[in-house]
């Protein structure tokens, strides 16, 4: 019945209005309504038989062409504007049907007509419009957004509820382009929901996201966003390890991004796989993935957006921090913290708290470790503990990791480790 209907160009309301006026003139004419109409299209209610055939003569079909059962509406009306003056509408008499025996040709005809017609009504079965799935682009928009300053427990609710409204419409059968979209979608929300998990310190089931995510991703054929998924997911084994599953992800990404070079997600893995091999302590091979990633970056120019996707000077800068950090260029660090947390705003998550654990990091290399612990101390103590979390948690410990042995268990230490031990709320 939908297709039918899109058919001709029209839009529900527009066809209840033409029916309208074209049963105006009928004894005992049928109420339709655009409610009812859509009802009836998607099978949630099913006309009675006068209706039936009403809407059979509208488009020019029969009952069965409508998706009802031809034992259901055995009568077939044609039914036209000028053939309405002041007549009934007469269907076919049940024993004229009756008497027709078909030959084994025509047997066979009708097994064809009726494949066409199930086949139509398949490709037309589709659940969700494109206004509804624009609503639904920019409630992920919104998410990803918001995901930047919102504490990872609230927003994995929020992420869960978004992927279960886009799973109810993946799992009906939908044009390829709207099919195409969900998977899009479905791969942003997945990829968010593992980075939540991450930060939560649930590592098998982050990991486990990060696999869908990719699966969701090449489902789409979407290049850009296969690389994107594949560079972010690299931020787990590089916190948790092994960081040499970073450094192949973050190669793996730049080689499906490598038609387009100039991208937000090409700079983004090259950045990445810099600060994973800088981790490794392969100083020559992160120097030229720093340098290789700073001339992406200055060719893609930044990107404006400001969401979990957006690849912004301030966020290239975090990982260049990482990269410089972990090679223990302490100096050129500094400016790139101090350059990356003037263009953070006030209310940004907890990458602002990594580079400042960062910097304490630099102080611990330069022999300075009561500026570290204090500086760490302080960081830790003042974020909102929803945004305290076992990643936060790590990376504060690293401070007294990289302390000369012989000072781990100065008071200055001591009092940061207890600080980290501390429950929220008792600070």
């Amino acid at each position: 019945m939908r297709a039918r209907r899109l058919a001709k160009g029209l839009t529900l309301a527009e066809a209840v209005d033409q029916l309208r006026e074209l049963t105006s003139r009928l004894d005992k004419a049928p109420r339709i309504t655009v409610e009812q109409l859509r009802l009836w299209e998607t099978g949630q209610h099913r006309p009675i038989r006068p209706t039936v055939l009403v809407l059979a003569g509208f488009y020019d079909c029969s009952p069965d062409d409508l998706g009802l059962d031809e034992m259901e509406a055995k009568a077939v009306v044609v039914l036209r504007p000028e053939a309405l003056d002041g007549q009934r509408i007469e269907p076919v008499p049940k024993s004229t049907v009756g008497e027709w025996i078909p030959t084994a040709g025509e047997r066979l005809s009708h097994r064809v007509d009726t494949a066409r017609r199930s086949i139509d009504r398949t490709l037309a079965a589709a659940t969700v419009s494109s206004s509804q799935l624009d609503d639904i682009d920019e409630m992920v928009l919104w998410a990803s957004r918001d995901y930047i300053s919102t504490p990872p427990a609230p927003m994995l609710i929020r992420l869960l509820d978004l992927l279960a409204e886009v799973e109810g419409l993946a799992a009906h059968r939908q044009p390829a382009v709207i099919q195409i979209r969900l998977s899009e979608l479905t791969a942003m929300l997945s990829t968010l929901t593992a980075d939540a998990l991450m930060k939560l310190g649930d590592l098998p089931r982050s990991r486990s996201w990060y696999a869908t995510a990719r699966t969701a991703a090449d489902d789409s054929g979407n290049a850009e966003l296969r690389a994107r998924v594949r560079a972010q997911a690299a931020m787990l084994p590089f916190y948790y390890g092994p960081i040499t599953s970073a450094v192949n992800l973050c190669r793996e990404a730049r080689g499906i991004s490598g038609r387009s070079r100039t991208t937000a997600t090409h700079a983004l893995a090259a950045a990445a796989e810099a600060r994973a091999l800088a981790k490794l302590g392969a100083e020559s091979e992160a120097d030229a993935a720093l340098r290789y990633a700073a001339k992406v970056f200055e060719q893609f120019g930044g990107d404006s957006g400001d969401n979990a996707f957006a690849f912004p000077e301030r966020r290239y800068l975090l990982y260049k921090s990482g990269t410089l950090t972990a090679l223990g260029h302490t100096r050129e660090a500094r400016q790139a913290q101090e350059q990356a947390l003037a263009l953070y705003p006030d209310k940004a998550g907890i990458d602002p708290a990594l580079l400042r654990l960062e910097a304490a990091i630099c102080y611990a290399r330069d022999r300075s470790p009561d500026e570290a612990c204090q500086l760490a101390s302080t960081t830790f103590s003042r974020m909102d503990p929803a945004h305290r979390t076992p990643i936060v948690e790590e990376r504060a410990r690293e401070v007294v990791q990289v302390l000369p042995p012989a000072i781990r268990s100065s008071r200055a230490a001591r009092k940061l480790l207890e600080i980290i031990e501390l429950p929220p709320g008792r600070m």
